[in-house]
């Protein structure tokens, strides 16, 4: 267990992402037992108390089980949990943020391309009730990021793969809190919000014109400008 001295305000939250990251790498496994909270103290030179609200907060979103007498332990990992840990990531800094996003743009780039080729009448409503919105957030001065998830889902949706709509369905709450940083900071930049409406309406089009090269290009685009736009600065 080669943890890290922590130096930093939000000592908790380092010491989560430290176990985060020790199970993603596989450096932690399922039943492997966490060192007892004073001893760990002691390792990162840190207060006990801020080892305790990090393995109440692990225990919280199931990461880890914390049996009495016995010690603290890595359960193993639903889909909840590993859910719950990408939420985490996402709330710990600027580069978990950027991950998601380039998560999206490996997930939803290839399903703007099949929905393209699957959707109904029914989906290109809802793709276009979602747009509708969007168009009135902008009128109105809103984020919009409430209705561009709503399209992002819908077109996922419209590609008609059940595990790719259950992927974005557990996802969707860290989504809601990526959209509205990411279209935070993006606001900013002038001309902005047309130029997103501009690109969704893109994807849009394609969608509506069965093309999923071209479908799969549009959404590229907006994917990897978001990215841009918010890793600036």
């Amino acid at each position: 267990m080669d943890f890290k001295p922590i130096k930093t305000k939000k000592i908790y939250e380092e010491i989560v992402e430290q176990v985060k990251q020790m199970i993603v790498h596989g450096d932690l496994s399922p039943g492997d037992k966490l060192l007892p909270e004073r001893e760990l103290a002691e390792k990162l030179q840190v207060g006990r108390s801020a080892v305790r609200e990090a393995y109440r907060s692990l225990e919280a979103i199931g990461v880890i089980e914390i049996k009495p007498g016995e010690g603290t332990f890595v359960r193993e990992m639903g889909s909840k949990s590993m859910t719950d840990i990408i939420s985490l990531a996402v709330l710990t800094g600027k580069n978990s943020i950027a991950e998601l996003l380039e998560l999206r743009k490996i997930v939803e780039v290839e399903a703007a391309a099949l929905a393209a080729q699957r959707r109904t009448e029914e989906d290109m409503q809802m793709i276009q009730l979602a747009l509708d919105e969007m168009e009135n957030d902008i009128k109105k001065g809103n984020l919009g990021d409430a209705s561009d998830i709503r399209f992002h889902y819908a077109i996922c949706a419209a590609a008609h793969n059940s595990l790719l709509i259950k992927l974005m369905s557990s996802i969707s709450e860290t989504m809601k809190k990526e959209m509205f940083t990411v279209r935070e900071k993006l606001y900013k930049t002038p001309g902005t919000p047309a130029r997103l409406f501009e690109e969704h309406k893109n994807i849009f089009e394609a969608i509506k014109k069965g093309d999923p090269h071209k479908a799969r290009a549009t959404m590229f685009i907006n994917l990897d400008n978001a990215e841009k736009g918010f890793m600036k600065g």
